[in-house]
């Protein structure tokens, strides 16, 4: 079965930088558009980055210009890069396929906090 393992996360002050990785255990993700998505206490998690099987991407408005997703195929993983982050980002990461129709079991995700 298919595993996502998210890591990562940890404790930043406003304007700091956390890079966030996934290791996907099934080579079969390597062709398919993969997403970070986040969840923050009392609402629905929602996508902030997706990157397609040939490395085009897109951001969801709050994060873009200060997030940068990425991907290696070679080594099954899916980096996000976090800039000049801010308490709002702070969540539970997780990361899966782009499409709903083909998500796996989700991981336990990486806790961000952003705060002084």
């Amino acid at each position: 079965q298919e595993q996502l393992v998210e890591s990562g996360g940890g404790l930043v002050q406003p304007g700091g930088s956390l890079r966030l990785s996934c290791a996907f255990s099934a080579s079969d993700l390597r062709f398919k558009g993969m997403a970070w998505y986040r969840q923050a206490p009392g609402q629905q998690r929602y996508v902030v980055a997706q990157i397609s099987s040939g490395g085009s991407t897109n951001y969801a408005e709050p994060v873009k210009g200060r997030f940068t997703i990425s991907r290696d195929n070679a080594k099954n993983t899916v980096s996000l890069q976090m800039n000049s982050l801010k308490p709002e980002d702070t969540a539970v990461y997780y990361c899966n396929t782009e499409s709903k129709f083909l998500w796996v079991p989700w991981g336990q995700g990486t806790q961000v906090t952003v705060s002084s």
